[in-house]
């Protein structure tokens, strides 16, 4: 089992919004949380599943910051 990092945002609409860090274009949306977190499982799963190699991740999440201009 593999880990990845899911960046999670509010849209204008109010629908939940989720990237993959780790996956570049592998995303989703949703209303709730539980419905956006089973979405966005689904979304990697598939994402994977269509690599013609295995994931290589060379990079490492440090994490986020806010910060006050």
């Amino acid at each position: 089992m593999k880990e990845f990092n899911m960046l999670i945002e509010k849209g204008e609409d109010g629908f939940l919004l989720s990237e993959v860090i780790e996956l570049p274009g592998c995303h989703s949306q949703a209303k709730t949380m539980d419905e956006l977190i089973k979405r966005t499982r689904k979304a990697i799963s598939l994402y994977l599943k269509c690599q013609d190699k295995p994931i290589e991740i060379k990079e490492t999440f440090i994490g986020l910051q806010k910060i006050a201009v």
